[in-house]
């Protein structure tokens, strides 16, 4: 294990958020996370968890907030539904300098709070 972040969001806060800034959400989301949280008639809770996801990521790679680009830590999903992450740009070539090749993601939400946990793991060694 290289690190781990997690990262808890008000969802009633976030919810002011994006109505007060629209535009947020092309700085914060790739298209792919804006394509599914719009299928639901208030995104906020996807984006919120989603973006809890973000902020764990950077904690688990020992990043403070704004280190990299949000929209360069995606959260996808597995046809399972299972969560993971996909870096791109400099937050790839950060978690590679330190040896990250493999994430684990966990997503919660409630109607009030999105959490999300991020393990970064490394390769395994001998046991």
């Amino acid at each position: 294990m290289i690190g781990i972040g997690t990262d808890l969001v008000d969802l009633d806060r976030f919810r002011e958020v994006l109505l007060r800034t629209p535009t947020i959400v092309d700085r914060l989301f790739t298209s792919g996370e804006q394509r599914y949280a719009q299928t639901k008639a208030d995104p906020t809770e996807r984006f919120g968890v989603r973006f809890a996801a973000k902020e764990a990521a950077m904690k688990a790679l020992g990043l403070g907030l704004g280190a990299v680009r949000f929209r360069d830590i995606e959260v996808v999903r597995a046809e399972s539904g299972v969560p993971s992450l996909v870096l791109h740009g400099q937050a790839a070539e950060i978690a590679f300098s330190f040896g990250v090749n493999r994430w684990l993601l966990t997503l919660s939400h409630t109607d009030h709070v999105a959490q999300a946990v991020a393990v970064a793991l490394g390769q395994e060694g001998p046991m």
